[in-house]
């Protein structure tokens, strides 16, 4: 749509708006507006509805006017009902006044129930009110708000447009309702922790950091309530629970945004089997009570919740998958040394991991297992070395009494016997301690409260903390966690203005969507630069030595489309693309690009990438190819910019 098209429209509107008020008769001067009837009653109540008035509200979504009669769709909570004027029923003026109403606006309608001759049950208008004037066209009927990013900048006109939206989030919206009715039935009470804390800990994560004015101390977002609901055990509540927001600074891909939300439970003289006797029993009523099948399609996989999940501990997995028995060399003298020489042995990426059996085991799990647990699974038993809040095992302290659980390749949620030894939990939190001074920054802190908790005493307790977020992407089939958050973080259209230190950051505006009866124009590729310093730029000195032409021409460059994009775990540095490189098979590239991009910002863009280079693991995940960026200094500091190319490019478009 251009520019001068949307304006002209939009000043048509507020024309009309401006008229209205010369006449008295402002929309926004409405403050009450009582509907009898939803849509949705009027559909499912006809017969005894029939020739009976109702009175309904809600905005006008299609106009299909005949002359004397107009036919208009009106949207409420609950759906759509057909709304029928005719101009021999009702004043002059009125139903004038009515086919002034543009798509958009919200009215409400007063009438009679009725079923017209071709059998649409509608509402035979008598008197129609204007409540609030749209001054902003919708989006066209027939395509809707397709742009995915446009969907979740501006959420509210998704939810206008698209009704599985809707039903998304009406979806998780019961979903935590039966969650609350689930734990309540069960003796368990709603409590609120604080979300800003003086320590970060209950996880390995990096957090948030905020300052404090009046204490002038810095303070943290938390990163789990885990460490104040145990305090409450220790206090005797017994079973608590939270549902709440958590925060941490990490990266963003289709399974993770900055602030999520979580519930965690604990139930004193439980152990974590009781936990998974809970979640299991919950997750699969969940999706009984609110779907009425515990069959459910996720990321292309049918899914079977029916009770009775699968359990295996993490060396059993790693022993069905890889091959692999860690528990044979668990006990000999040198077994951290045995353990990394395996690990490495099948293929997995040990750099920057503490060598030792257990961390060794765990990145076997976490880097070649993971990805293939489909089915819901139990992974019970984790090594203690990545376990600092859970009670090891009696049968083997190297092991602690843990899982996750796992369903279509993503962990679900997370579980202990909580540890209640202070004087443990003390030699742990010491070792986070010096994992965080070698400068993990995930590494949790001394929390010497929290040990005072434990010091008076606190139960055999089991703990459960579940992804909410990722449930419903379950019981919703979404492939994005910002499918199921009404507002995810998003990157700032103008963050690079304001990175330059402009004193006023210049809005550069969403783009519209393709109005109603419009078709969009494709974005200008002429849009007006702003000019650019390049007086401070180092390049590279260009090559001396030349390259064969018969081996250079061999290197298959092609136009490759980005389907999705995530931050690596463990990595600071690369994200793994998915792309479609026009051959129908999905293409993973790794590129070392997370210090220049968000994963989300590159989702849907058009990029070039070598694509006949050899398999290279990286991480323990095979990078097919090189995307190709433009690597320049501005003085001393490294510049990258990856080749984003004209959006009308096909997939596998072959470059010369």
């Amino acid at each position: 749509m251009a520019e001068e098209q949307l304006s002209e429209l939009l000043q048509i509107r507020r024309d009309k708006l401006t008229q209205l008020q010369e006449q008295g008769q402002d929309p926004f001067h409405i403050t009450k507006y009582e509907p009898t009837h939803t849509a949705q009653q009027i559909l499912e109540n006809y017969d005894a509805l029939e020739g009976k008035s109702v009175t309904v509200a809600g905005r006008i979504m299609s106009d299909r006017g005949m002359g004397k009669v107009s036919f208009r769709d009106l949207q409420d909570r609950t759906g759509r009902i057909q709304i029928y004027m005719r101009r021999d029923d009702v004043e002059e003026a009125m139903y004038e006044a009515y086919r002034r109403y543009d798509i958009g606006d919200l009215v409400g309608i007063h009438g009679t129930v009725f079923r017209t001759k071709r059998g649409e049950i509608s509402v035979r208008a008598e008197q129609a009110t204007l409540l609030s004037k749209s001054l902003r066209p919708l989006p066209e009927k027939f395509h809707g708000l397709t742009s995915t990013e446009l969907r979740y900048r501006q959420r509210y006109v998704d939810l206008i447009m698209n009704e599985e939206t809707r039903k998304t989030f009406q979806l998780r919206s019961r979903f935590i309702s039966y969650l609350r009715e689930f734990l309540d039935h069960r003796g368990f009470i709603e409590v609120e922790t604080p979300v800003l804390n003086t320590i970060s800990g209950g996880a390995t994560a990096r957090p948030f950091i905020t300052h404090h004015n009046t204490l002038n101390i810095s303070m943290y977002l938390r990163i789990a309530t885990e460490l104040h609901l145990k305090r409450l055990i220790v206090g005797g509540l017994e079973r608590v629970y939270e549902i709440g927001r958590i925060f941490r600074n990490e990266g963003m891909d289709t399974k993770h945004n900055p602030e999520f939300t979580t519930v965690e439970l604990y139930q004193a003289y439980t152990d974590y089997e009781g936990m998974m006797d809970l979640f299991e029993e919950f997750l699969s009523s969940a999706a009984q009570r609110l779907l009425g099948t515990y069959q459910v399609t996720w990321q292309g996989e049918e899914i079977d919740l029916t009770p009775g999940w699968r359990r295996l501990t993490m060396a059993q997995a790693v022993q069905e998958y890889l091959g692999a028995d860690f528990m044979a060399i668990e006990n000999d003298p040198d077994c951290d040394e045995k353990a990394v020489s395996l690990a490495k042995s099948l293929g997995v990426d040990m750099e920057n991991v503490e060598p030792t059996w257990g961390h060794a085991l765990y990145e076997c799990f976490d880097q070649k297992v993971e990805e293939k647990l489909i089915q819901p699974t139990f992974i019970t038993m984790h090594p203690v070395d990545v376990s600092p809040l859970a009670k090891r095992s009696p049968a083997d302290p190297k092991l602690t009494e843990r899982f996750e659980l796992f369903i279509c390749h993503s962990e679900m949620g997370n579980a202990f016997s909580e540890l209640n030894d202070p004087i443990d939990q003390r030699e742990r939190f010491v070792k986070q301690m010096e994992l965080r001074e070698k400068g993990d920054e995930e590494a949790g802190m001394m929390d010497e409260d929290f040990l005072n908790a434990l010091e008076y005493g606190m139960p055999p307790t089991g703990g459960l903390g579940i992804g909410i977020d990722r449930c419903v992407m379950l019981l919703t089939g979404s492939d994005s966690i910002r499918d199921v958050i009404l507002f995810p973080t998003m990157k700032p259209l103008d963050k690079d203005k304001t990175e330059k230190g402009e004193t006023k950051a210049e809005e550069k505006p969403v783009p519209s969507p393709p109005l109603e009866g419009k078709v969009a124009a494709p974005e200008a590729l002429t849009d007006e630069v702003e000019p650019i310093d390049f007086s401070n730029v180092v390049i590279e000195p260009l090559f001396q030595d030349q390259v064969d032409f018969e081996i250079f021409s061999k290197s298959d460059f092609r136009a490759v489309k980005v389907l999705d994009c995530e931050a690596v775990k463990k990595s600071k540095k690369l994200l793994k693309f998915t792309l479609d490189d026009g051959s129908g098979t999905p293409r993973t590239i790794l590129s070392g690009i997370h210090a220049y991009y968000e994963p989300e910002e590159l989702i849907g863009k058009t990029c070039i990438a070598i694509v006949n280079l050899p398999p290279r693991p990286m991480m323990g995940i095979d990078s097919c190819g090189m995307l190709i960026s433009a690597v320049h200094k501005e003085g001393e500091e490294e510049k990258l910019h990856l080749l984003m190319v004209d959006p009308h490019i096909p997939a596998g478009a072959k470059l010369y």
